[in-house]
């Protein structure tokens, strides 16, 4: 296993301040993003065993180092024959089943049972189906009245050919690839590492899910959604814990926290409050890039490093946290594991209702279908609370609505990322 090299943390002097010289500034989310890939680093790769490698990211092209399939293939049940022999009866000469190679030749006025995927016998061109045939005795009639050569039969290579590129690198390894894979014999696979990440939430008054909250008290939601979150995105949650609102304790945790982690996620404390200690604990311990987002909701998100540790505070409301972990944290921890594709899929949408702009670029939780006519549609989830979680339930995009003072009008066209997949309206 790769070790870390221990980050030397970053204590704020008069001579060099924790923040860069325009951190306070407010900016628009593609600056923001464009700022946190700026320093992403690509993280280096790994051999894992191919039942291991599901959902992670391949670091280098995989050439064929042989065809596929490697003889010709049977694509049917039937026979096997010269496709331009004249006669339709032809003697049973054996039978070819998959996974075996008989010695079988195929000439004029013969045929052999053949099972799919078995390779056909020297001398045939093509395979007749079954059902096109009738048994007699120990021969066989073709009824189909023209047979083609190669008809039915799979070439050597024709699936992949020896030297062709098979998956390019930074191609997410799902099903479909993994039978790529162990159709070539590629155990192990050379994968990109993936990002070690600690979730830090904070507050007085959080308390565990499975504990009955005290007065003033409610359960920690954001941690284990942002756990979740980070799960699908193909990160490694190296640690998940919760912090008091204490400025020691708080410091130890993060110390901790950067000098074993490539990315450190807190939720809480990024605000302007006497208890909003992540703020000032960044400056001190960090470099801080920038602390305020132009949107809505998430306005107030800090992004900081140490070394080459990302760190990034998320508001503590559940749906700010959440929303910018899709806007920002998600395509950070893919370009860290060099995925080619990082962002989610961005599409036009019509909206079903008046949609009301704020002061800022809203995120607003959506779903969106596909309409009868095959355009694409869309409709928020209800309320839309920063603080009501309900919101994400059902929702499989972010509806993109640019500020402004006047009222979108039902049937307007906005951007939607897509979070989730389509589904079609019921008819």
């Amino acid at each position: 296993m790769e070790t870390r090299e221990p980050t030397t943390l970053y204590v704020q002097d008069d001579a060099r301040p924790g923040l860069d010289d325009d951190a306070e500034r407010m900016l628009h989310p593609d600056e923001a993003r464009q700022r946190i890939l700026a320093r992403v680093t690509p993280l280096p790769s790994e051999s894992v065993r191919l039942r291991d490698a599901a959902w992670r990211v391949l670091a280098r092209d995989l050439i064929a180092g042989e065809d596929h399939p490697p003889f010709p293939a049977a694509t049917m049940d039937g026979y096997a024959v010269i496709a331009d022999d004249p006669s339709p009866w032809r003697e049973i000469v054996g039978r070819q089943t998959a996974g075996t190679v008989e010695d079988i030749e195929i000439g004029l006025g013969v045929a052999a049972w053949i099972t799919t995927g078995a390779p056909v016998p020297d001398g045939a061109d093509a395979v007749v189906p079954v059902e096109n045939t009738e048994l007699a005795d120990e021969h066989v009639v073709i009824h189909q009245e023209h047979v083609s050569p190669g008809e039915n039969i799979r070439p050597v290579g024709v699936d992949l050919a020896k030297g062709s590129v098979v998956l390019k690198a930074g191609s997410i390894i799902g099903g479909a690839e993994i039978g790529l894979l162990a159709g070539l014999g590629v155990d192990p696979v050379e994968v990109n590492r993936r990002p070690r990440v600690s979730v830090l939430s904070t507050g007085n008054e959080l308390v565990e899910p499975d504990e009955r909250p005290g007065p003033g008290q409610i359960r920690d939601s954001n941690r284990y959604s942002l756990v979740a979150a980070l799960q699908e995105a193909g990160a490694e949650v190296v640690w998940a814990g919760h912090g008091p609102d204490d400025a020691d304790a708080l410091r130890a945790a993060l110390v901790e926290r950067i000098a074993e982690s490539d990315v450190v996620i807190t939720s809480g404390g990024v605000s302007m409050g006497d208890l909003d200690l992540i703020k000032p604990l960044l400056a001190e311990l960090a470099e801080v890039h920038f602390r305020r987002v132009f949107m809505k909701p998430g306005k107030p998100f800090n992004f900081a490093t140490c070394g080459e540790t990302l760190i990034f505070s998320l508001p503590g409301n559940p749906v700010s946290a959440l929303v910018g972990f899709e806007v920002f944290l998600r395509p950070a921890l893919k370009s860290m594991m060099g995925a080619a594709e990082i962002d989610r899929p961005r599409v036009p949408v019509r909206v079903e209702h008046a949609v009301r702009p704020s002061d800022r670029i809203e995120m607003q939780r959506a779903a969106v279908r596909v309409g009868e006519d095959g355009r694409l549609t869309a409709a928020t989830t209800g309320p839309q609370a920063s603080s009501r979680l309900a919101s994400l339930v059902g929702a499989n995009a972010l509806l993109l609505v640019p500020p402004g003072g006047e009222e979108l009008p039902s049937g307007s066209t906005l951007e939607a990322m897509l979070t989730g997949p389509l589904v079609a309206e019921a008819t």
